[in-house]
């Protein structure tokens, strides 16, 4: 199944640099537009706001598309929380309340911060569970932005995010082919 992705405005409804009308304008155009290029479903990922989410994720619905919703949880003291507070269950609530077909979490943080996230996702739904960790923290080096888990490291914690209840398991950011290779034969041997 081929899946359309649906990013983050950028701008924060907060601050008012945008409103809830223009997201939803721009979410519906883009969800539109993937569906007429032929995705088979949509994911609407890498928000830190419930509301941008929700008004993506109903802008992403009404093409009658499958739609899963992911968050960034890696705020807060436990980085359990989006940047704008909002928890695990909070999110599978109101995103439930759109009719996504599955929740998760991406971004933000390296697979082992995403074991306790998954469990509590699972425990709050019986939807699809999504899960799609960075390869662990960047570090900025000489200029240049570098992920130090390699592609075994980060499979190493696959059979736990397995056991927390994720039904799709990825990699995000500093991930690369490699990283699909790897969590495909741990998969494929459990």
């Amino acid at each position: 199944m081929v899946f359309a992705s649906i990013g983050p405005s950028g701008r924060m409804l907060l601050t008012k640099e945008t409103t809830e009308e223009e997201l939803q304008e721009a979410f519906a155009e883009q969800a539109n537009a993937q569906a007429q290029a032929g995705a088979e479903g949509i994911i609407v990922e890498t928000v830190i706001d419930i509301v941008e989410a929700r008004i993506a994720a109903a802008a992403a619905k009404q093409t009658g598309l499958p739609v899963i919703a992911s968050m960034v949880f890696d705020s807060g003291m436990d980085r359990d929380t989006t940047l704008m507070g909002n928890t695990p269950e909070q999110a599978v609530e109101e995103l439930t309340k759109i009719g996504v077909d599955g929740v998760g979490a991406n971004c933000g943080q390296g697979i082992e911060g995403y074991i306790p996230i998954c469990k509590r996702l699972r425990k709050a739904t019986d939807l699809a569970v999504w899960i799609k960790p960075n390869a662990g923290l960047p570090e900025v080096v000489d200029e240049k932005t570098i992920f130090y888990t390699s592609a075994r490291e980060f499979v190493k914690f696959v059979p736990e995010l397995i056991q927390a209840g994720a039904d799709f398991i990825g990699s995000c950011c500093g991930s690369d082919q490699e990283f699909v290779k790897e969590i495909r034969k741990v998969v494929d041997g459990s």
